[in-house]
């Protein structure tokens, strides 16, 4: 079996740190918000080039805690992407806000600055785009039109983590940014995980009452907050993998443009690189009219696949009532021709080329 991320390689690679730094958290029994979850702040903050991270509880929290932080509530409107995970949508309807999806770039997936533009209406207070896939968005033209109407502008970074654009980090352009580390992530925990960076002080403030219940002082409650902490030892795992979190991302690109290269005589599409930033491979996507001949050649075969995402967020029945009649021809598109392949810094050349030569068979047919 071949599966889609090989997390027991790279625990091999990594174990005896890990091993070495749990075992020194257990024995200190310092275990909320102690000194490696100080550390890991402290380390991520710096890499990503960004004045504060506050670990979380998930990637989900992050982006909820942002919004909160940056005054985003009931009867605001933030402009977002269908093409995600739920979780970016179920951030904004936890304050009370309503998402607005418009439809994506059809190279990149991620959401159109153009689309942003003509969403924009009296109650739109925020714009949200997820750098999907590990690919930046156009951060350039999103952050010129938040900027020309006022508008907070929060990074979706739960796929980006290390991706860059101009040198410069995902996470580091808006006001502020949420980060997953669920395990399956480039940077990914052993457990649900996630982190809110910023440059404001007044949102760190904020952010770092809300996940500890509201309160700044034990036992002193300003606001009703949430339990929402990184975990110590989530942090001891995290604290291994950031140190080769550059050496992991260059290996994804190693895996995705090897794919690339082996299918460029395919009849299908590989993943685009717009070259506006660096693309991290959180996943590797291609399209295809025959994606589920593939899928089922595939899972056959035992490989690891997928389709991310079968069903964009507008067409789900939890928005179906109040986005009715909306049409994202784009979104729906990508989403019915969409198939994700195995794809991880241990992914051998070897293993890659036999993933390929399943696919290559579908068209032989």
């Amino acid at each position: 079996m071949i599966p889609m991320v090989n997390l027991k390689a790279q625990y091999g690679e990594i174990k005896d740190e890990i091993e070495r730094g749990l075992a020194e958290t257990i024995e200190k029994c310092a275990f909320i918000l102690g000194p490696n979850v100080q550390a890991f702040e402290k380390e991520t903050a710096e890499y990503l080039g960004v004045k504060h991270a506050i670990g979380v509880a998930s990637g989900t929290d992050a982006l909820h805690l942002a919004l909160i932080a940056e005054g985003i509530g009931a009867g605001d409107e933030v402009i977002t992407t269908a093409f995600t995970f739920i979780a970016t949508a179920e951030a904004i309807k936890y304050v009370g806000a309503t998402p607005v999806f418009v439809d994506i770039d059809p190279k990149t997936f991620n959401i159109s600055p153009e689309a942003i533009e003509q969403a924009i209406t009296p109650k739109t207070k925020a714009v949200m785009p997820v750098h999907l896939f590990g690919q930046p968005a156009d951060m350039a033209g999103i952050a010129q039109i938040c900027s020309q109407h006022n508008l907070k502008l929060i990074e979706d970074c739960c796929q980006s983590f290390g991706a860059s654009i101009n040198g410069k980090q995902t996470g580091a352009i808006g006001h502020a940014a949420g980060f997953s580390f669920f395990p399956s992530k480039n940077l990914g925990a052993f457990g649900d995980g996630g982190l809110v960076v910023t440059n404001s002080d007044e949102s760190a403030a904020k952010i770092k009452m809300l996940r500890n219940h509201g309160s700044d002082v034990r036992y002193y409650h300003d606001v009703i907050g949430y339990n929402s902490r990184l975990d110590e030892m989530q942090a001891v795992i995290l604290r291994a993998k950031l140190k080769r979190i550059d050496q992991y991302n260059q290996a994804r690109r190693h895996v995705a443009h090897l794919y690339s290269e082996l299918m460029a005589d395919l009849p299908l599409t590989t993943p685009f690189e717009d070259g506006l930033g660096e693309h991290v491979y959180h996943q590797y996507t291609l399209l295809s009219d025959r994606r589920d001949d593939m899928l089922k050649a595939l899972q056959d075969k035992q490989i690891g696949c997928a389709v991310y995402y079968p069903v964009p967020l507008h067409q789900q029945n939890v928005f179906k009532e109040e986005c009715a009649g909306l049409s994202l021809p784009v979104t729906e598109s990508v989403a019915a021709n969409c198939l994700s392949l195995p794809i991880c810094p241990f992914l051998e050349d070897d293993t890659i080329r036999e993933i390929v030569g399943v696919i290559r068979e579908v068209f032989t047919v």
